[in-house]
């Protein structure tokens, strides 16, 4: 080594104040924050597999096994302060061991694994409960919507296309569009925890170990459905980050279009829903303005959700295909953010959408006023005088004109428009006279009538709710049997645990 090596020169002891303070003090409070059950757990379920596998004897695992426990009595990690001592939470309880059991028994606990496999780990436990507690509101909106539906299922409305008045149709079909975005939303939030539920315990930093070690024993104790299986991929994969924030992305992305319509459909031009008073402001000044304001909370919310969503998988973005910082502490705590955003946009637009009206009169007037229910009466000339259909829109475009400027209605005033207008295309009378006109022009005609499947109609909106329904109860029982093989494998956990405890 040569004098001039800086290595001999160097009289530094770690942490330098400012990496301590601006690195390794927001990861320890973020770890205790957010991580400390996950480490109590993966620290539990490595023990029993060690001991079971015969890498630990049963009184070396018995003494661990007491001495995690007295950490937990002693130790409240919510007061702890960083002071640099260890370099984190991880040092912190090994720290803690030594102390009570010594270095040769307390480092044991370490064999066969890493920071690497832990920390990953730790983030899919976490992402899990996240998750979970997302589906579980999306299941809770998702209720709300086929339940809305189910109860709107023939209140008409204007559906608009290019911001303008386009064709009727029912509340209930509306929302059923709505319903059907967001099942695939949630598909692919499934989608994601099957991902995250593959455990990386066993990875160790990189490539397994030598010890005789049972992954899959690991993976059961904690909850998770298998361990993944290539030892890089554990360590290295982070597309269980991606998968998890892609499918948040689009969620509010959908959800806020949905949103948007809303904050239109609300607007004193419009009109067509009526919001209760319970989610109504006033103004401080104009005390004739009814405020929605809980629908532009719900717009920002869902944009802030979606930029947190994006931010993580930017960070993701172009790193290397290996373990590091990027995908890590700070990374997860920041996505946590998006967790929780998203869950305050999910309840309030479920006690939003129970709780709206569409206001008839309103809609009545807009759908006289906009005349569109024209196209109907295309395609009844169609069906009924066996014109062709570009003849028959022609009819009735030059009908629509007519009322329009005159500021009528269809049904009032577009009868004789169209006796001349149809004369003059045809070269002869139509053969239905007014009271026919007056159905084939009217709403509930032009619903009726659209009863393909996926349409606004009755028969094919019943059959739609009941598919709906099926998902949503799908949905309800495959998080009760997740549910239900998280706490069968915290109870063995726990009892094989304790037999540990028992046994010192």
């Amino acid at each position: 080594m040569s004098v001039n090596d800086p290595r001999l020169a160097d009289k530094s002891v770690f942490p330098d104040p400012v990496y301590k303070e601006t690195v390794l003090k927001p990861l320890f409070d973020g770890a205790k924050t957010h991580h400390v059950e996950s480490f109590r757990r993966i620290d539990r379920a490595h023990l029993v597999m060690l001991t079971e596998t015969g890498i630990l004897d049963e009184k070396q695992a018995s003494a661990i096994a007491g001495a995690l426990e007295q950490i937990d009595r002693d130790i409240d990690p919510v007061s702890l302060i960083y002071t640099g001592e260890v370099e984190d939470f991880f040092f912190l309880i090994e720290k803690e061991l030594k102390s009570r059991l010594g270095a040769d028994i307390a480092g044991r606990l370490h064999t066969a694994r890493s920071r690497n496999d832990i920390d990953h780990t730790l983030f899919k436990l976490g992402l899990k409960e996240h998750i979970d507690v997302l589906l579980a509101k999306s299941r809770h909106l998702l209720d709300a919507m086929i339940e809305t539906a189910n109860r709107e299922q023939t209140t008409l409305i204007v559906a608009y296309t290019h911001g303008q008045p386009a064709q009727p149709s029912t509340f209930g079909h509306y929302l059923s569009a709505a319903i059907e975005v967001l099942i695939r939303d949630m598909q692919r939030f499934a989608t994601a925890r099957e991902i995250v539920n593959l455990s990386p315990m066993g990875a160790a930093a990189i490539t397994t170990s030598g010890f005789p070690i049972d992954r899959a024993r690991v993976a059961d104790l904690l909850g998770f459905a298998a361990p993944l299986r290539n030892s890089y991929s554990c360590i290295a994969a982070s597309d269980y980050i991606t998968s998890t924030y892609s499918a948040i992305e689009l969620m509010f992305i959908h959800l806020g279009r949905l949103i948007q319509d809303f904050q239109f459909w609300t607007s004193f031009e419009v009109g067509q829903i009526y919001v209760p008073n319970a989610f109504v402001q006033i103004s401080s000044i104009m005390p004739q303005k009814r405020n929605p304001v809980p629908i532009e909370h719900m717009r920002h919310l869902a944009s802030q959700t979606m930029g947190r969503a994006r931010t993580v998988l930017d960070v993701i973005h172009n790193t290397p295909f290996t373990d590091m910082n990027d995908s890590e502490g700070e990374t997860q705590q920041m996505g946590y953010e998006a967790f929780a955003s998203a869950g305050r946009v999910l309840d309030l637009l479920a006690a939003f959408v129970q709780a709206i009206r569409i206001d008839p009169a309103r809609v009545a007037d807009n759908i006289r006023r906009s005349c569109i229910t024209i196209t109907e009466l295309a395609d009844s000339l169609v069906r009924i005088e066996d014109l062709s259909f570009r003849q028959a829109h022609e009819i009735a475009a030059t009908v629509a004109k007519a009322v329009v400027a005159k500021g009528g209605g269809l049904a009032q005033d577009g009868y004789e428009p169209f006796l001349e207008a149809f004369k003059h295309a045809a070269g002869r009378d139509p053969s239905f006279d007014r009271t026919k006109f007056e159905e084939l022009v009217s709403p509930e005609h032009f619903i009726t009538v659209r009863d393909r499947f996926g349409g606004p109609a009755p028969e094919p909106m019943t059959q739609a709710l009941t598919a709906y329904r099926d998902q949503a109860n799908a949905f309800a029982s495959l998080a009760d049997t997740q549910a239900a093989d998280e706490a069968k494998a915290a109870r063995e956990l726990n009892d094989k645990f304790q037999a540990l405890v028992e046994k010192r």
